[in-house]
């Protein structure tokens, strides 16, 4: 993945993200609120030599002192140390467990030593800083007196008294808020790349020309109004109505002395729009002034009839079959004049029905009388039917739902075509969520008026 996918991954998922980040603040209080509040008392010592008669002898003290305050930050936590202050307060805890709430260090070039004692009770953490006062001043002149001297050279005063805490040192609550707010963030952002990495279905544009060896020339968004209804509402507008006149106008440029005008639309499966996007691609050339029949080829499961509100009881079976003329079973959807020819009665062999010489000559039909015809075929994987037909069309478009359609299927559906030598008009990514048309890599944006009329190429 480059910068642009993980950026149009983290947009994608930016609700995951932040959520992510509420989860990790608020675990971050959680875990806050639970643990055992630790309260600190602090002292510090100065070292220093006791003979500086001149500034050299100052000099050489003061490097002394600095090298023993080093040492003495070890002796702070030492066995001896340790136990004396164990006694004198008479602490019902081990050596180790008391050397684990000091802390000792030597100011940096200082002789000043600072030491921390940190503890649940404000007042047990006080005397046990007390109690080191009193017992490493002690101690640090036994070691550093001479055997036979009563003077020890180095001189420990006690510069800051312990005092009583008043509000905990830890835990510290913005900060443990703030660290689980970039925990939940980096987790959530990592989640979200991990699941586009694993995802194999098709999202963008390019990775689905790649696979289909055809690149995509239409981009449907989102719309619930056409989810419910399944025909655009043209008047009003919107992504998808500029979406489809998109599409009508890229149609017109695959080929301009020959453009393909028996346009048969199928899916890799069902569910994936094929049968909405026959519709209202048909009304948008209608919409520019073409003569367009739409042919509802599907004749497992048709959908056009019960979608426009249309009578399905006779149609393309039955001209199929030789019970009935083509002119009588065409029916007219609106005022625009896009005509209808419904599946009709579903018949035991709609393969065969298919891939008829009969079926080429409905076609060729209506290629006579029309701008444009319109196929709804089946899915190309469940069945052979689309397969077989693909041949008798100028070109298939291939429509891939965002999201849904997966790689593998989108190549499986391609190869078919191939075998078939079936001429691949291109791809439309249909369903596509506004958020991902707002990412980029999805054409121009929308807005602008709709395109001129598509100079007919065959008048009606």
């Amino acid at each position: 993945m480059d910068f642009k996918d993980v950026l149009n991954a983290l947009r994608a998922a930016w609700l995951v993200v932040v959520m992510g980040a509420v989860v990790g603040a608020a675990a971050g209080f959680g875990v806050t609120y639970l643990m055992t509040p630790l309260y600190t008392s602090s002292t510090q010592f100065f070292v220093t030599t006791r003979d500086s008669q001149s500034p050299a002898d100052a000099w050489q003290g003061g490097q002394f002192s600095q090298q023993r305050v080093t040492s003495y930050a070890q002796l702070v936590t030492s066995y001896e140390l340790l136990g004396r202050v164990i006694d004198q307060l008479r602490l019902d805890m081990t050596r180790d467990e008391l050397a684990q709430e000091i802390t000792a260090r030597g100011v940096t070039e200082t002789v000043l030593l600072d030491v921390s004692v940190t503890d649940p009770s404000p007042r047990r953490a006080q005397s046990i800083a007390r109690a080191i006062d009193d017992q490493f001043t002690v101690l640090v002149k036994e070691l550093e007196t001479p055997d036979g001297s009563a003077l020890s050279p180095v001189k420990v005063s006690l510069l800051q008294e312990p005092e009583l805490a008043t509000s905990p040192s830890a835990p510290n609550v913005p900060l443990n808020i703030v660290l689980g707010a970039v925990v939940g963030l980096l987790l959530a952002g990592a989640v979200a790349l991990l699941r586009v990495h694993l995802d194999r279905s098709v999202r963008d544009p390019d990775d689905a020309a790649a696979v289909a060896g055809t690149p995509v020339i239409g981009t449907v968004p989102e719309d619930s109004v056409l989810a419910k209804r399944h025909v655009i509402e043209w008047e009003r507008g919107g992504q998808a109505a500029e979406g489809y006149r998109q599409l009508r106008m890229n149609l017109q440029f695959l080929n301009v002395d020959e453009p393909p005008r028996v346009i048969m639309v199928s899916s890799a499966l069902p569910a994936e729009g094929k049968t909405t996007l026959a519709i209202n691609l048909a009304l948008a050339l209608t919409e520019s002034g073409r003569r367009v029949t739409v042919v509802e080829a599907d004749l497992r499961r048709p959908r056009i009839t019960s979608y426009l509100g249309l009578v399905g009881g006779v149609g393309l079976t039955n001209v199929l079959s030789g019970t009935a003329a083509l002119d009588d079973v065409i029916q007219f959807y609106d005022e625009r004049g896009l005509r209808v020819l419904p599946a009709g009665p579903i018949p035991p062999n709609p393969g065969e029905l298919l891939t008829s010489d009969t079926m080429a000559a409905v076609l060729g039909k209506l290629r006579a009388t029309n701008d444009f015809v319109i196929v709804d075929a089946p899915p190309l994987l469940p069945v052979a039917d689309a397969t077989g037909l693909g041949p008798l069309v100028d070109g298939v478009l291939l429509c891939i739902r965002y999201g849904r359609t997966r790689k593998d299927q989108v190549r499986h559906a391609s190869a078919a075509l191939d075998r078939v030598r079936a001429r691949k008009l291109g791809l439309v990514l249909n369903l596509v969520p506004t958020r991902a048309m707002s990412g980029g890599g999805y054409g121009y944006g929308y807005g602008y008026a709709s395109d001129p009329p598509l100079v007919s190429s065959q008048q009606p």
